[in-house]
């Protein structure tokens, strides 16, 4: 089989309807609208969950249960590789220093370092919360993790 033998399988390919093209194309005058009515004008139709004026499922059903999503801590994360890439030897990180490199940015909660990646240079950390390989990386490397107040 070679590049021009390629074909597409039979009935995956389909005409574009052309409507409005005359009456023998039997899509002419309504272009296959039918007569009047909200489906039959532009723009017209109903809005998704609309069930002729029923009241809809989503509102016949019942409210269920409660999520805590809207309350939950927004955590920014930092991985060990971008630690290594913007800060030089002996330098201390914290969230001001983060920010100032553009690691962190927006409102957040918390900082937390993940141990994704390696690590090369003595850092001294002071962030929110770390993970036990981030945590066991920066020491092996000669740091030292603090957990920020």
């Amino acid at each position: 089989m070679k590049l021009h033998e390629l074909k597409p399988n039979p009935g995956a390919k389909h005409r574009r309807k052309r409507l409005g093209c005359g009456e023998s194309s039997g899509l002419g005058k309504t272009s296959g609208r039918g007569h009047k009515g909200q489906k039959s004008r532009s723009g017209g139709g109903v809005r998704p969950g609309f069930e002729g004026g029923q009241m809809p499922l989503h509102r016949r059903l019942p409210k269920k249960g409660f999520s805590n999503v809207a309350f939950r801590p927004t955590v920014a994360v930092v991985n060990v590789s971008q630690l290594n890439e913007r800060f030089e030897d002996g330098e201390t990180v914290s969230e001001e220093t983060l920010r100032a490199r553009g690691l962190v940015s927006g409102r957040c909660d918390l900082v937390k370092v993940l141990g994704n990646g390696e690590i090369e240079r003595k850092l001294t950390v002071t962030v929110d919360a770390a993970s036990a390989t981030a945590k066991a990386k920066i020491e092996k490397a000669g740091g030292s993790v603090e957990q920020a107040s």
